[in-house]
C-alpha cells in the first residue's frame, strides 16, 4: 500500500501534512555545528527537501536528497532552483548505492511500513562510511497500526540499532516544532 504510486498521489493532491515548510530546527542545531562541508550527505525520503536547501545555502554542495516520488522531487527542484538537479535523486532507498558521511532522518523511518525497519537499518548501515554517522528525528509515540505516520519508542529504536551502531544521541528534542514538541527523540548513531 506504501508503494511509489501512494506516495505520488499524496503529492500530487497537496496532502503532505508532514512538511513544515522549511528545515527543521532540531537538524539546522546539528548541521551549524559541522566544521566539515566538503562531506557527502544524503537525506532519504526527502519530500520538498528543505533540510537540503539550508544545507547547499550554508555550503554544503556534496548534498543529495533520494524519494520515490517523481513530482516531489520537481517540487523540491522548484523551490531550490539553485540546487543542481543531480541532487535530486529519484528511486527507491533500498536501491540506492552510495556511500555516505551522514544520512540525515526527517520523517521516512515512520512513513515505512513497521516490518521493513530491519531493513532500513541494514541499508543504513551499508550506505554510511565507516565512522560515519546516521542522525535526525524519530517520532516517540506508540507504535499505530493506521500509519503512516507510525509510531515507535526509544527502547524500539534502540533494539533497532543497538547492534550495528554505536548510539552517541537518544533522547527527547529540546528543539521540536510546535507540534511535535514532546513527541520526538533526537538521535545520532556512528558505524
Amino acid at each position: 500500500m506504501l508503494d511509489a504510486n501512494y506516495w505520488e498521489e499524496r503529492y500530487q493532491t497537496g496532502q503532505t501534512g508532514w512538511d513544515i515548510g522549511k528545515a527543521s530546527p532540531a537538524l539546522i542545531a546539528y548541521f551549524e555545528k559541522l566544521a566539515n562541508k566538503d562531506i557527502h550527505i544524503l537525506i532519504p525520503g526527502a519530500g520538498k527537501a528543505h533540510d537540503l536547501g539550508w544545507l547547499h545555502q550554508h555550503g554544503f554542495k556534496n548534498s543529495v536528497v533520494i524519494d520515490i516520488s517523481p513530482t516531489a522531487l520537481k517540487q523540491a527542484s522548484d523551490l531550490y532552483p539553485d540546487i543542481p538537479i543531480s541532487h535530486f535523486l529519484e528511486g527507491d532507498f533500498f536501491s540506492h548505492k552510495g556511500s555516505y558521511d551522514l544520512i540525515v532522518e526527517q520523517t521516512f523511518f515512520c512513513a515505512l511500513s513497521p516490518k521493513l525497519r530491519p531493513q532500513y537499518v541494514q541499508k543504513m548501515h551499508e550506505l554510511l562510511k565507516p565512522g560515519g554517522r546516521l542522525i535526525g528525528l524519530l517520532f516517540d509515540f506508540p507504535l499505530g497500526a493506521d500509519g503512516p505516520p507510525f509510531g515507535g519508542s526509544a527502547t524500539e529504536y534502540q533494539d533497532h540499532f543497538d547492534q550495528l551502531f554505536k548510539i552517541k544521541h537518544l533522547e527527547r528534542a529540546y528543539n521540536s516544532i510546535k507540534p511535535r514538541m514532546g513527541r520526538e527523540l533526537f538521535f545520532e548513531l556512528i558505524k
